[in-house]
């Protein structure tokens, strides 16, 4: 069997709260196993830049309540040419790195599938970090539970003054490829409409649903769009839709980048600790090219070759079925 001695961990592509939690796992799981443990800065720009450092347990106290990542995260484009991997593969070897943890999404995950095909001695193991959870192989990713809060605690604020002003709000959220945040939160917030990049939803059709929600007498009505929708970007969709329902003042919010910063919840927190401590674990067990992910609450592991190419994240009907109904 595959034996790792040293054992790297970075952060890679957007930030999720919850990654702390994590790379605080990853750590302190690997010295218990006794490992030696690198924190690499910056995601796959500090394997080029060769900004590594040793920790131990006491670098990672006090970080499980802290949004963000300790470790910081950067996309880098050099490391998608063969010269930038060789440049990060002979940096690894020559702190003598024989394994690594990578925590964030596709992006991340197509990095290093690649980078392990390339330099198979190097072990590879993905924890799914982001706030979008559309990775297959995980039915929630680190940060989606809090993002979701946090966006389900901002329209709470919005729908008071919406209330108090007769207002139709449009609120986008973050999700150019997922509606995942856009569906729970509207159903958490009793959003009157909720625009999905998975589900074609006619202009018209809306208008038609805010007329009726008129006619029903709503002093107020919330619609959540989904950044990723395919009508036109938010205000596109708010100037459309003010000619024809005139009886509300129209308002726009982008939530933006507050949705992937916080504290973690608690949620987030024992799902971050679960899957880093499982990483480790399965790397040591001789696993490579695979990612650990949650699945009726067990933990699971699936290929990261799967979960890229079985990217498409389903949503779920019931829900999008029942944010319909309940917003009569």
């Amino acid at each position: 069997m595959y034996k790792i001695t040293k054992l790297g961990v970075l952060t890679s592509g957007g930030d999720a709260p919850g990654m702390n939690p994590c790379i605080r796992a990853v750590v302190r799981t690997g010295i218990y196993n006794g490992l030696q443990v690198v924190g690499i800065r910056k995601g796959y720009q500090g394997l080029i830049e060769n900004d590594m450092y040793d920790m131990g347990p006491r670098s990672v106290s006090n970080i499980l309540n802290l949004g963000g990542t300790i470790l910081k995260t950067a996309r880098c484009l050099e490391f998608r040419t063969d010269e930038g991997m060789e440049i990060a593969y002979q940096n690894l070897k020559a702190q003598g790195i024989d394994a690594l943890v990578v925590i964030g999404g596709d992006g991340t995950f197509t990095g290093a599938l690649r980078f392990s095909k390339k330099y198979p001695d190097i072990h590879v193991m993905g924890v799914p970090g982001t706030i979008d959870n559309d990775l297959y192989g995980s039915t929630y990713t680190l940060g989606f539970d809090t993002a979701t809060n946090t966006v389900v605690e901002a329209i709470d604020k919005i729908r008071d003054t919406a209330d108090a002003h007769d207002r139709l709000f449009f609120i986008e959220v973050m999700g150019r490829d997922s509606g995942a945040i856009a569906l729970r939160a509207g159903v958490c917030c009793g959003a009157e409409a909720i625009l999905l990049p998975e589900k074609a939803t006619a202009i018209d059709e809306l208008i038609e649903n805010l007329k009726a929600g008129q006619h029903n007498k709503k002093s107020s009505s919330i619609v959540i769009v989904a950044e990723g929708d395919k009508n036109g970007g938010v205000y596109d969709i708010a100037r459309r839709v003010q000619k024809e329902v005139k009886v509300y003042d129209i308002k726009v919010t982008i939530l933006g980048h507050l949705q992937r910063g916080g504290s973690p919840s608690a949620f987030d927190r024992v799902l971050g600790s679960r899957l880093g401590y499982a990483a480790v674990k399965a790397l040591i067990k001789g696993h490579t090219r695979e990612m650990v992910g949650l699945q009726a609450n067990y933990i699971k592991i699936t290929s990261l070759e799967e979960a890229l190419t079985e990217h498409e994240f389903k949503l779920e009907e019931d829900l999008m079925e029942m944010a319909d109904i309940l917003s009569i």
